[in-house]
């Protein structure tokens, strides 16, 4: 494999699976709360392949009349966001190398079919935080390259339990989900699988 742009950090399996069954049951609670909705993209109103939700004081949510954002209301329901799970904070305290906690989780359902095109996550206000990212279920080829659209990219193989960081050089890097691998992990029911993004949003 390719050695990974300098700012990318990859911490394989580092959620125990014990640790993993009990974050889903967290994800699980929050879903409840805040349902899983379609993004849908800005001006076409294209739907993503992903289903999402978030978790936090501010959540990312898109559409086609009023773009990327975040705001600290479900636009479907209307309610507050629920809490990010200290699970999660506390990865975030060992990984991140930030001195200010997460404000955003978003939480982002892939089924077998699920892509996620190479994009940047530029609508924060803070780069200098990095994006935290736990995966949890079947594996994923995620693929990641420069701050140009057009760079060269590397590809790894994600599974349940990996935390990867984007920071430094590589915070506003463009990356993606090629594919997923279903049934390779156990951990869902139905299969599938979860991503959990934690950004800092203001500076």
């Amino acid at each position: 494999m390719s050695p990974l742009p300098e700012g990318v950090r990859h911490f394989p399996l580092y959620l125990s699976p014990q640790q993993q069954a009990a974050l889903v049951e967290k994800i699980r609670q929050a879903v409840q709360a805040a349902p899983l909705f379609v993004p849908a993209m800005p001006r076409t109103g294209k739907e993503m392949s992903v289903r999402m939700t978030n978790c936090g004081e501010l959540g990312w949510v898109t559409d086609k009349e009023r773009g990327y954002r975040y705001q600290p209301t479900h636009p479907a329901t209307g309610a507050p966001w629920p809490p990010i799970p200290e699970i999660l904070l506390s990865i975030w305290r060992d990984v991140s190398g930030h001195e200010k906690p997460p404000q955003a989780c978003l939480v982002n359902f892939y089924d077998e079919n699920a892509r996620m095109s190479l994009h940047q996550d530029r609508d924060e206000q803070d780069f200098s935080a990095p994006v935290v990212s736990v995966s949890l279920g079947d594996d994923c080829r995620f693929r990641i390259g420069a701050t140009e659209r057009n760079g060269p990219t590397v590809s790894l193989r994600l599974a349940s339990g990996d935390v990867l960081v984007l920071g430094g050089q590589s915070r506003l890097a463009y990356h993606g989900v090629d594919r997923i691998y279903p049934q390779t992990s156990p951990l869902l029911k139905n299969g599938g699988r979860i991503n959990l993004t934690l950004r800092r949003v203001t500076a």
